[in-house]
């Protein structure tokens, strides 16, 4: 994005993006900084307080211009006032192991942060910002996008404690102080110190799935959208998945060969010990309700090309995985009850590794019948 910005600018520019570890790309009068994900660390601490200097004692002749794609929840992280990095390290780490939906995740992180819930647009102030955003979240909410550090927070502190209530997780003191404040307040639609601030989404999951459509078409393939804001348990989604191909091929529902497309992000309950990622592990779910069905086969990666902390975009399936798997003395249940999906898949060589892909439109999901 901040490449793209550069070759399309014609005035004076200068600014400082983060991004992951591995997926910078040579820019000119951009600074870039990688950090890490999705654990915060002190790269990403440390370039969110930048940036707030950057925007101290703007003027209405100024104009920023903020790119906000997904990930910003871990790579932007300036803790709030009283709190550390190690806290919000511990939070984080809570949040990816509970099973809490990203909204839910966002809307306590929005609270506990110096940057994210609009607080980096109002500190921009009386400069305006336009943000330029690709949306990684289901339904493309500007507020839910990296924790929308330039748009006003439709939730609240109340909110933010309901979810750490609802899943149970604790927070260091400082952090438990500190929601105990008003100042933990997020700015809210209406604020003045945001009223300059406008959104633009460049681009977002329902259009990759409909470039997909139209690839699959043009390919004779009948393509089928399920949806681009699918959520839940990534194993119970694929099992689902698996269940919805073998009956719309029994009952002939879609003309052969026909692909189910599907995005969305799901979450995962970490149970046991071992490697994985949520497009794995939905992958695992499918191949086990598939049960080695003849004529399917299946694709889910995470568009970035990175699926949780990894280095796998994600997997294939086909109708003889289980058998291959069986030949290698691999149970596909225990692997599941381990949250080893990626042990399972790298043992039988059906890793999808990209490598940085350099946008990121949540997951891409894709069923084939032949």
């Amino acid at each position: 994005m901040a490449q793209a910005l550069e070759d399309n600018w014609d005035g004076p520019l200068e600014g400082l993006v983060v991004t992951r570890y591995g997926h910078a790309v040579p820019c000119r009068s951009i600074e870039i900084v990688e950090a890490a994900h999705p654990v915060p660390d002190a790269a990403g601490e440390n370039a969110a307080k930048r940036m707030l200097d950057l925007l101290r004692d703007l003027t209405e002749d100024d104009l920023v211009i903020a790119l906000i794609s997904g990930g910003g929840s871990a790579l932007l992280s300036a803790p709030a006032d009283g709190l550390t990095l190690a806290d919000k390290q511990a939070i984080n780490r809570a949040l990816l192991t509970s099973g809490a939906p990203i909204g839910a995740m966002n809307c306590v992180r929005k609270h506990l942060s110096a940057v994210k819930g609009g607080r980096l647009g109002a500190a921009a102030w009386p400069a305006p910002v336009l943000t330029l955003a690709i949306s990684d979240v289901p339904g493309d909410d500007p507020a839910a996008i990296a924790s929308g550090p330039t748009v006003a927070d439709p939730t609240s502190l109340a909110d933010a404690r309901n979810v750490l209530a609802r899943f149970r997780i604790e927070l260091p003191a400082a952090a438990e102080a500190w929601l105990a404040r008003p100042q933990a307040e997020t700015p809210k639609p209406g604020a003045l110190r945001l009223s300059r601030s406008a959104f633009r989404l460049v681009a977002a999951p329902q259009r990759s799935l409909e470039e997909a459509a139209k690839i699959a078409r043009d390919c004779g393939v009948t393509p089928l959208i399920l949806g681009d804001d699918l959520e839940g348990e990534a194993r119970q989604l694929g099992a689902e998945h698996g269940r919805l191909a073998r009956i719309k091929l029994a009952r002939g529902e879609l003309e052969r060969p026909f692909v189910l497309l599907s995005g969305g992000e799901t979450t995962v309950t970490l149970r046991g010990d071992g490697r994985g990622g949520r497009n794995v592990e939905y992958l695992l779910g499918l191949a086990i309700a598939l049960d080695s069905a003849e004529g399917i086969y299946a694709l889910a990666c995470d568009t970035d090309g990175i699926d949780g902390s990894e280095d796998n975009a994600g997997a294939l399936c086909a109708p003889d995985t289980l058998a291959r798997a069986r030949n290698l003395g691999l149970d596909p249940h225990a692997a599941l009850a381990r949250n080893d999906a990626y042990g399972f898949f790298e043992a039988l060589g059906d890793l999808v590794i990209s490598g940085p892909t350099l946008t990121n439109v949540n997951d891409f999901r894709a069923i084939l019948a032949l």
